[in-house]
Order: C-alpha cells, then sequence, then structure tokens
C-alpha cells in the first residue's frame, strides 16, 4: 500500500495535519484553561471581597460587641436575595458563612445542597475542615485549590475571606467553593469547536490535495509505463506533456531521451546490417575463390589474379576489425592521446602524396592551400593522421571524375583550421545532421561507398573532442563537401629548444 508515492504523500499529509491539529488544540486548551481559570478565581475574589465588606460595613455594634449571627437570622431573606444575584452573574458556586469558630450560619448559591465540605460521607453543618479552617483565619483573602487532604472527592477552588469588626475582632469567616465540572465547560466546548473545524478544512484540503498529488503523480505513472516498453524494445511510446512546469519539462526530457533511443536503435540495426554486410561479402569471394583453387576449379595460370582479389578482400576485412577496434577501445576509453609538437603542413603532404595514384586515376585537380609552408600544431599526431587520412580517403572515394580537391590549413588567430573540400554528391541536408554519429552510413544504397561501415566519421569526431577539438561538416548536396576541424597552435619545437 505505501510503495505508492502517492499513497506516501497522501498519509504523510494527514499525519502532519493531526500531529498540527494535536499540538494546536493542546496549546489552545492550555491557553483557555488558564485563562478559565484565572477568571474564575477572580470571580471568586471579588465575590468574596464584595461580601465580607457588605458585613463589615452593616453588622451594627450592640451591646459593646458586633453579633454576626443575630444580624445573619435577621436579614436572612435580604442576604438570600443578594447570593442569588451574584449567581447569575459568575459562575456556579457554594456560598458558606460561619461563625469565628467554624460554625455554620448561612449557605447558598447553585451548589446549595452539595456536600462539597463533607467528611466521611457527612455534612459539616457544626463545623468545618480543620485545614480549611486554618487557611480562612490566616489571611484577610485567600484563594486556593485542594480537596481538603483527601476528604474531597474531586479537588475544588476555595476562597476565604475574614470578617472582622472595626477593631480588627474576628466575626466570622466566608467560604466560597466551586467544583471543577464548573471550571472546565467552556474548555471542553472550545476543544470540541476546534476539532470540528480542523476536521472539516483538513477535509477540504485533503480533496484538493488529492486531486494536486494525482495530477504531479500521474505524469511519473505514464513515464514508469513507456520505460517498461522501452525495456520490452518498443521505442515509439511517448508520455504526453500538459504543462509548463517541472514536471512537463521532465516528460519533455523524457521524450526527447526516447527519440534518442529510437534513433540510436535505427542506427545500432543499420550498422548490424552494414557490418554483416561488410563481413559476409569479403568472407564469401575468399572462402570462394580459395575453394576453386583447392577444388582445381581455378587454372593454374589465373590463380595470381584471383589470389590478388584475395589480398584485397582481405585488407578490407582488416580495415573493419580495425575500426571496430578503435571504437571499441574509445568506448572503453582504453585509447590514451599524448599531445606533440608537429608539422600538420608535412603530414597533409605525406599523406597527399601516398594518394597520389587515386588522385591521377581520378583526374582530380589538386589544391593545397596553406597560410605557410610549415605551421605547426599540439596534438596526438597518430590520432590526426588518421582523422586526415580518413577524410582525404573519403573526399577521393565521393568525388566527381575530373573535379576539384583541396587541402586547406589557416590560422584563424586562436587555432589551426584543416579542412578537405571535394566536388561530389555531396551530403543530403536530412543526413547532414547525423554524419558524425556512430553506425551511420548516408550511402545507404552502397552504391558508392563499397568499403566502409558508417565509423570513420564518428571516429574523427571522437578523437577531436578528446584533444579538445571540434569538427564539423558542409555540403551542398549534387555538388560539393567540405570537412573542418580545429587543432591547438604550437610553436617549432626545434625553435623551443
Amino acid at each position: 500500500m505505501f510503495k505508492s508515492v502517492f499513497m506516501k504523500y497522501i498519509t504523510a499529509f494527514l499525519l502532519i495535519n493531526l500531529g498540527t491539529m494535536l499540538i494546536l488544540t493542546s496549546i489552545i486548551a492550555s491557553l483557555v484553561s488558564g485563562y478559565n481559570t484565572d477568571t474564575k478565581i477572580e470571580e471568586v475574589k471579588n465575590i468574596t471581597s464584595y461580601l465580607t465588606d457588605y458585613f463589615e460595613r452593616n453588622i451594627p455594634e450592640k451591646d459593646g460587641g458586633y453579633r454576626l449571627r443575630e444580624y445573619i437570622n435577621e436579614n436572612t431573606d435580604e442576604l438570600s436575595e443578594i447570593i442569588k444575584i451574584m449567581g447569575t452573574n459568575t459562575y456556579s458556586f457554594r456560598l458558606i458563612v460561619t461563625d469565628d469558630s467554624g460554625t455554620l450560619l448561612l449557605s447558598g448559591g447553585e451548589l446549595e445542597g452539595k456536600p462539597v465540605l463533607s467528611e466521611s460521607g457527612k455534612s459539616r453543618e457544626k463545623g468545618m475542615a480543620p485545614e480549611l479552617f486554618q487557611a480562612a483565619i490566616s489571611e484577610k483573602l485567600n484563594v486556593f485549590i485542594s480537596d481538603l487532604g483527601g476528604k474531597l472527592a474531586e479537588k475544588q477552588l476555595f476562597c476565604t475571606g475574614r470578617i472582622t469588626s472595626p477593631y480588627g475582632e474576628l466575626l466570622g469567616i466566608i467560604i466560597i467553593s466551586t467544583e471543577p465540572s464548573g471550571m472546565t465547560s467552556l474548555l471542553n466546548a472550545t476543544v470540541k469547536t476546534i476539532i470540528m473545524s480542523t476536521l472539516w478544512i483538513m477535509l477540504a484540503v485533503l480533496i484538493v490535495v488529492y486531486f494536486i498529488t494525482e495530477k504531479l503523480v500521474q505524469p511519473i505513472r505514464e513515464m514508469g509505463r513507456a520505460s517498461k516498453e522501452f525495456a520490452a524494445g518498443r521505442f515509439d511510446v511517448r508520455v504526453p506533456v500538459r504543462g509548463n512546469d517541472e514536471i512537463a519539462e521532465l516528460g519533455k526530457a523524457f521524450n526527447n531521451m526516447a527519440s534518442s533511443l529510437s534513433t540510436n536503435e535505427e542506427m545500432r540495426r543499420l550498422f548490424l546490417a552494414n557490418v554483416s554486410h561488410d563481413l559476409r561479402t569479403p568472407m564469401t569471394t575468399i572462402s570462394g575463390f580459395i575453394d576453386g583453387m583447392l577444388d582445381g576449379a581455378i587454372p593454374d595460370d589465373q590463380r595470381d589474379y584471383y589470389l590478388g582479389i584475395v589480398a584485397t578482400e582481405t585488407r578490407r576485412l582488416s580495415r573493419l576489425v580495425s575500426a571496430l577496434l578503435d571504437i571499441t577501445m574509445i568506448q572503453a576509453g582504453e585509447r590514451k592521446f599524448s599531445k606533440v609538437s608537429f608539422n600538420v603542413c608535412e603530414m597533409c603532404r605525406q599523406i597527399v602524396i601516398s594518394s597520389v595514384q587515386r588522385i591521377e586515376q581520378k583526374g582530380l585537380s589538386l589544391r593545397f592551400d596553406a597560410d605557410e609552408d610549415n605551421m605547426y600544431v599540439l596534438a596526438d599526431s597518430d590520432a590526426i593522421h588518421q582523422i586526415i587520412y580518413n577524410l582525404v580517403d573519403n573526399a577521393i572515394k565521393f568525388s566527381y571524375e575530373k573535379s576539384e580537391f583541396e587541402i586547406g590549413i589557416h590560422d584563424d588567430g586562436k587555432k589551426i583550421l584543416v579542412s578537405v573540400y571535394n566536388e561530389g554528391e555531396g551530403i543530403g541536408p536530412e543526413d547532414l545532421p547525423y554524419v558524425f554519429d556512430r553506425f551511420y552510413k548516408s550511402d545507404k544504397s552502397r552504391g558508392l561507398d563499397k568499403t566502409g561501415s558508417g565509423l570513420g566519421l564518428y571516429i574523427a569526431k571522437t578523437i577531436c573532442e578528446a584533444n579538445g577539438e571540434t569538427i564539423t561538416a558542409e555540403s551542398e548536396e549534387g555538388k560539393w563537401c567540405r570537412f573542418t576541424f580545429t587543432l591547438e597552435k604550437s610553436e617549432n619545437p626545434k625553435k623551443q629548444s
């Protein structure tokens, strides 16, 4: 279930929201509880203070003293009305008034009748708990929360006040108590409201997140399915691209990769077809002629001629195997290039001299165009010789009879530019972007190139890049073609020494 990115995302969202809700509820509950408690404490303190002041102002002096019991008995109705009015404006409470010894004189409030001061289940009508009495007489106004040493089932909020005569004589005690349930009613309502509001908000957000997540994950699912198709060899599958966000960019990159894979697969198949043809043809020729000689089908006076054909085909096989070995070494990174300073003009002249016979056979008009007779470059000489020889060989092979053939060597100020130009069929615009790709061979009909394998230009490009240089191709189909590559300039090594 949780292997899916979608489910992981949704689960993480729910857990984060649940954790946020719990933290928020705890914080608000703590704040509300503290505020509720402080507010209630302030309320009972005000009531207690008011009643102590009320009694102290209204108890008349009689026979040289102040008698609280007589005053309460004479004004019971009035005091009950005052207590009733106070009860409507504050929290539920119970009021108790005792004399200076703790004997009950008056009680009232919304919690009247509940044994808030009970001990062993019996109502305390003729006295009070010692703990409460000591707290009451210790200060003029005292507020505390207690279960009176375990005598009460639950802790209660108590506020005690002393009623004194103008001379400071203790006349009685006022005690106001309230139950914890009355303190938590607002808190419970607040927590319930927070939870319900959070759940509704979380449900609404969950629906939105569901559709957003589905939109994000769907392209990834499609890419996964397309990858499986690629693994099965079907490279024509593409993923739909929607929008312009990062996922869309990923989809475009994925489709571009698919196109590259498709192109590489097509070139690989073409390469295998070319290599198979190039291997099968000379091997068939060699095998046929040798079998003919062994069987006596070829006369002795013609053996030298056919042996020459066998030698030609053998060299053709050797060139193909060498190209394949070069590709293997380049791909494996085993071919190392060592840069040295050498005369590139002299190298080009030597390659042209080695190809003079073929140039003359085609009647080509050779032009050697160099800025100077000797121009030095810094590169791997064997690798550069391979590039120039390959370019010259291709140029001669694909040139028209009695056409122009040119080798150019120029200094552009930063690099030495070596170019090979010929007039011939050239390269079509549809093939030009791919001429340096491995396995690519534009002469698909094999009408002109009987010996190529489609690897020479790929090897040339790889060598140039390994030396930090570039190679480009220009052509006008049916007219001409030019290949140009760059080389790093160098001083004459003899002058340096």
